[in-house]
């Protein structure tokens, strides 16, 4: 620890009573946590298996394994680092019958809740809209540990009565089909602790300490979860910044670090303020901005890595004019200063803005990644065939048998469905389990029945096979009995899709041999399919692939993640600050955003708004935003407004871009 500062260090150190460390953007908060693991390990005496550290991301905990893994050189075997949700499917793995599911339970995403919100609703696919609005009131509700009763109790309208009541009929399906969803991974553990002391004691006893990462995003419920866990020891340290909780719309509490003080009496506050990735200008442009919030803890970014340039704001006539100018600066400073393109971040307040970046980036040949591209789970192909593993793991999962029970097409139509829909609801039983009852025969004759009855006996033999067989080899042999690989290609619009699509599918399963090959995931298919699935929550993109593209992104997205030159664009009224938080009041998270964007910025800043947008068909003039107002004037130059480029300046951009140009075509 000889190369860390004293704060860091006595951060470490520090295992006497719980710990918050406030750490503000890049002052090497993550690499305090894997310190601090190894110091319990090497210097307290706890063993490995004995600390649990949980963060957010799954990217987050990947890189802070490997850290301790390199810093004890192999010695953290039985550790766990993991995402929350993780941390909570952990749990629920191994006290599933106290919770009255059974092994093999389904973990629902958000499609799937969805699905089954539309069914208990009685909607077609139509009603998209109003199944995404419900679904996110139930998850509020779950995130601030509101059971279905106490969500019906405290309805103050008739809308949100009905929405409890379809709560509880969601929560009652979901126990059917033996399934949770992402929110009960967290909820779920937090009730069954609360209501069962042998289990919360025995827990405690398994966790001797537990680290938190980011604690400014915690909900209620993770919130729960840690308290819970570390009971009267408190030994416990968690890191957050208050000044970078940007989650409130997703149930995150910033206040949550305040109630620390309360709950926890004795907590000790150390401030990590030496900021390792940015210039001394970028940090006051920073400080100054957030300074306009209020705080529970005060604290200034500092940092020795010089005063660096001055932070650029760039004026541009429209959007398009600010997508080329941008494009154009990335071109430039690339051919005059080197590197390479994924040094540069382009960072916006919404997705709809990165579609004119793109256009002028591929115009001028540009390779580029954009966060939040289709999952590699979203692909309707990898969504039939998790569907088709989901329903050999677990035989109640009727979201699954729903999606695949046509796919490949059997003529099994809506009223046979629906007929078999009433009869599982009269037995209470699984959809599939229904199939092989005698007394379908009464709701069902002939052809129909025949169909179900002959896919569901196919489906029970692969369930069997599963079980007692190679898993792998049992999936693959059910792919090619189902000939899955034709039915792509007779419904592609042409073999280049379908050979595309077929190639997913084969990820797909060389992902589950990879996994049943490995020693972190039982080799049952049901716990395969659960961490897949978990992955695909988690994880909805490969940010590896993005080493050498300009980068697209979100505000949001790019929290945790820093560039040498950032441009951060639109800074605008109704933009950022965002219309909906204007009319909400709610400028302070706003601020914070801004402040993450700046916060990402290593050695350069560029800053860009236009005067006119076009907004729903029509073309508005637009305002400044007010946070430029509250960055210091003498750090900034402001390009476009009052003073322009001299004509040398002119000059010299437009042959560097010609260059470039003529070097990205391979000319002399």
């Amino acid at each position: 620890m000889s190369d860390m500062n004293p704060r860091q260090r006595e951060a470490v150190r520090h295992i006497d009573t719980p710990l918050l460390v406030l750490a503000g953007a890049g002052s090497g908060k993550t690499r305090v946590i894997t310190e601090k693991i190894a110091y319990l390990i090497d210097k307290v005496g706890l063993e490995a298996k004995q600390i649990t550290a949980v963060t957010f991301t799954n990217k987050a905990s990947r890189e802070m394994n490997e850290r301790v893994g390199r810093l004890l050189k192999g010695a953290n075997k039985g550790l766990s680092i993991s995402t929350f949700h993780t941390l909570g499917l952990n749990i629920i793995r191994r006290e599933h019958a106290l919770m009255g599911l059974k092994s093999g339970f389904t973990i629902f995403d958000a499609q799937d809740g969805q699905s089954l919100l539309k069914e208990l609703l009685k909607k077609g696919s139509g009603e998209d809209a109003l199944a995404a609005s419900l679904q996110w009131r139930i998850s509020e509700w779950k995130n601030d540990m509101i059971a279905p009763d106490q969500a019906l109790t405290q309805a103050t309208d008739d809308l949100e009565t009905r929405t409890a009541l379809l709560y509880a009929n969601y929560q009652r399906s979901l126990k059917a089909y033996n399934a949770v969803d992402f929110d009960d991974l967290i909820q779920l553990p937090v009730q069954l602790l609360r209501d069962s002391p042998d289990t919360l004691e025995r827990w405690q006893n398994r966790i001797r300490y537990l680290l938190v990462d980011e604690y400014q995003d915690t909900n209620l419920s993770q919130y729960e979860l840690v308290k819970q866990l570390v009971g009267v020891r408190q030994a416990l340290t968690v890191v957050g910044d208050d000044d970078q909780s940007i989650y409130a719309w997703r149930g995150a509490r910033p206040e949550n670090l305040e109630r620390l003080k309360q709950d926890f009496p004795r907590l000790k506050v150390i401030k990590l303020e030496q900021n390792y990735r940015s210039s001394g200008r970028i940090l006051r442009c920073a400080n100054h901005l957030i300074a306009n919030n209020p705080h529970v803890f005060e604290k200034k970014l500092w940092s020795e890595l010089g005063p660096g340039e001055q932070l650029r704001v760039m004026v541009c006539k429209n959007e398009t004019h600010e997508a080329e100018k941008v494009v154009s600066e990335i071109i430039h400073h690339k051919f005059t200063k080197g590197g390479s393109h994924g040094d540069y971040a382009i960072l916006y307040r919404g997705n709809h803005q990165a579609r004119l970046f793109e256009t002028i980036l591929r115009q001028n040949n540009i390779p580029y990644f954009l966060s939040g591209g289709t999952s590699f789970f979203s692909r309707s192909e990898i969504k039939d065939v998790m569907s088709y593993l989901r329903l050999l793991a677990n035989p109640s999962d009727d979201a699954a048998f729903l999606r695949i029970v046509n796919t490949p097409r059997r003529e099994i139509g809506p009223n046979t469905l629906e007929k078999l829909g009433n009869y599982t609801g009269q037995r209470h039983i699984s959809l599939l389990a229904a199939c092989l009852e005698m007394g379908l025969e009464q709701s069902l004759s002939g052809r129909p029945l025949e169909r179900i009855r002959e896919f569901s006996q196919w489906i029970d033999h692969y369930h069997r096979r599963a079980e007692t067989d190679h898993p792998v080899q049992t999936v693959r042999d059910m792919l090619k009995s189902l000939d899955y690989e034709g039915w792509l290609y007779e419904t592609a619009t042409n073999p280049k899709a379908a050979e595309k699509r077929w190639e997913n599918v084969l990820e797909l399963i060389d992902w589950l041999d990879k996994l049943h090959k490995g020693d972190h995931v039982g080799e049952s298919l049901a716990e395969m399919i659960n961490h897949l699935a978990l992955q695909d929550m988690l994880e909805r993109q490969d940010e590896e692939s993005s080493e050498h593209q300009v980068h697209l992104m979100t505000l949001h997205a790019s929290k945790g993640l820093e560039f040498p030159h950032v441009f951060l664009v639109g800074m605008e009224e109704e933009l950022l600050p965002h219309k909906s938080s204007i009319e909400e009041d709610n400028i302070e998270e706003e601020r914070r955003l801004a402040y993450v964007g700046i916060t990402r910025a290593q050695r350069t800043l560029t800053i860009s708004y236009v005067e006119k947008r076009k907004k729903y068909g029509e073309i508005t003039r637009c305002e400044p935003s007010r946070f430029l107002a509250e960055l210091p004037e003498q750090e900034i130059i402001w390009e476009g407004r009052d003073n322009n480029l001299s004509k040398e300046e002119k000059q010299q951009r437009g042959t560097a871009h010609l260059a470039s140009m003529k070097a990205l075509l391979g000319g002399e």
